[in-house]
């Protein structure tokens, strides 16, 4: 359902890509939505969902009186919060612009566009905060398809905004951003039968009891955490700004297409690691705890490393046969999203290290670690991109995001090997001469069957789909049956870690 997910989130950025482009409009949208996207990572499925999981977890495990009065006073007390930022976010759009994206002063087009984006939008932030806590609790009582599928209903309404209601509007910005607010309102229904079904469908009550406070001191921490990986979006947002129109577009495409992998394998990945490692820690076995990072260290380079030689041999190709489908999309914007998918790409191999990295920290409860390596790679990135933005202008933006992530990734690395939490298994060596010896044979097959950028922006969509998708099918075959003939076996790969 999460691949499901992620294929309608693409066809979205298609059409947004071919309806809008990257013009003022399109920039003023992306700024617009990354605001409330910014407070739905800690009032959503970010902060929050980490620290009431644990909570609902264990009141339920007592009675289900209990938990269902938990949620009511749960629903109540974070709905009046995420209504009353709902409130507060559209009267102060404007400023709120201005504050992240400054360079828009002395844009008004953009400036206009973007303050009332937000302002349609800025609800959204209420409906999506419900549907991450109702999206909790289903997956804390076994339903995991209901809240993977719901964000298909976003992207549903999106590409339905961006097909009937932008072209019969003045402003494409605002027509986007109705269908964010629709999409928000129809996910929020869509699941309330399911919660209705399982008994706990949200029926909010204001009042504090302990358990429902406790949540509120929990997320504090993680409010901290998930806020450091926003500021370092919001901070690329804010310097893109003073680009170039069409810049902060560039950056959203390439991202998009870089955090497919991401999302896809890293998300599963650390969704699988977080869990068993706490399971293994509770046990006592440190032996086992430090095998089962190590098995999934090696995964992360056995499909990261592959994605990130691709994406970065591909980026043209990729762009090219993903988004530009029309004239809006123009070969100028090809050019300049390939590049920002370059730096972008650089960065995957750490960004994924970092969701298996940090998880041995969470698991042994030490949340201030990572935390505190999170600001250290936050300043990095900052930096960086005041730094590389003044000659590398938005590809400046992107590279100090991956080398932000590599820091990050090497802090970590650093710290769980320090404390003799993580001891590397023997056989790295070997494995890494294997995968090397893999993605460089995947990487000759690319450059022998792939043609030079201008060949690819000038052939006719269906010339790129099929020879895009022949090349990707192409370099897996070869990176996977390299690794086979060397060695590395599938059945080996997927035994658990103890065994």
């Amino acid at each position: 359902m999460t691949f499901v997910s992620r294929i309608s989130g693409l066809v979205r950025d298609v059409v947004i890509a071919n309806m809008i482009g990257t013009g003022a409009m399109a920039d003023a949208f992306f700024v617009a939505f990354r605001i409330p996207n910014f407070l739905r990572r800690i009032f959503g499925e970010g902060a929050f969902s980490q620290a009431f999981i644990p909570v609902f977890t264990e009141v339920r495990s007592r009675d289900d009186i209990q938990a269902r009065q938990f949620v009511s006073h749960m629903a109540g007390q974070l709905g009046l919060v995420v209504l009353v930022l709902s409130i507060l976010g559209t009267v102060f759009a404007p400023w709120l612009v201005k504050l992240f994206a400054y360079g828009y002063i002395g844009q008004p087009e953009k400036l206009v566009a973007a303050t009332d984006a937000l302002r349609i939008m800025f609800p959204y932030l209420f409906c999506i905060s419900l549907v991450a806590m109702s999206g909790a609790i289903l997956n804390t009582v076994g339903d995991f398809a209901v809240p993977a599928i719901t964000p298909v209903l976003l992207n549903i309404a999106l590409i339905l905004s961006a097909l009937l209601l932008a072209p019969t509007m003045e402003s494409a910005a605002s027509a986007l951003a109705f269908g964010v607010l629709f999409g928000g309102a129809v996910q929020l229904a869509f699941q309330m039968p399911f919660l209705l079904r399982k008994g706990f469908l949200l029926r909010p009550k204001l009042g504090a009891n302990e358990p429902s406070a406790r949540v509120f001191k929990l997320m504090l921490p993680a409010m901290f955490g998930i806020s450091v990986a926003q500021i370092n979006v919001l901070v690329g947002t804010l310097l893109a700004s003073f680009l170039v129109t069409g810049s902060v577009s560039w950056l959203y495409y390439s991202d998009r297409l870089m955090e497919f992998p991401i999302g896809v394998f890293g998300i599963a990945l650390a969704t699988v690691v977080l869990p068993s490692l706490a399971k293994v820690h509770s046990s006592g076995s440190e032996k086992a705890f430090s095998e089962l990072l190590d098995w999934a260290l090696r995964w992360v380079i056995l499909i990261a490393l592959p994605a990130c030689i691709a994406l970065i041999m591909l980026a043209v190709p990729l762009v090219s046969s993903i988004y530009q489908l029309s004239s809006v999309f123009s070969a100028n914007d090809v050019a300049m999203s390939a590049s920002a998918l370059v730096a972008y790409s650089v960065g995957i191999v750490g960004i994924i290290l970092v969701k298996v990295l940090a998880p041995g920290f969470y698991a042994r409860q030490d949340i201030k670690t990572p935390v505190r390596i999170g600001v250290v790679a936050m300043i990095v990135n900052i930096v960086l991109s005041i730094i590389f933005v003044q000659w590398l202008a938005h590809v400046g933006l992107a590279l100090a995001v991956s080398i932000a992530a590599w820091v990050n990734a090497i802090l970590l690395f650093s710290r769980l090997v320090r404390d003799q939490v993580y001891r590397p298994l023997a056989g790295w060596f070997g494995f890494l001469i294997k995968v090397f010896t893999a993605c460089s044979a995947m990487a000759i097959l690319l450059w022998w069957l792939s043609a030079p950028d201008p060949v690819w922006i000038t052939a006719s969509i269906a010339e790129r789909v099929l020879w895009l998708a022949g090349l990707v099918f192409g370099g897996a075959i070869i990176y996977f049956g390299v690794l086979y003939v060397l060695g590395i076996r599938p059945t080996a790969l997927l035994l658990k870690p103890n065994e």
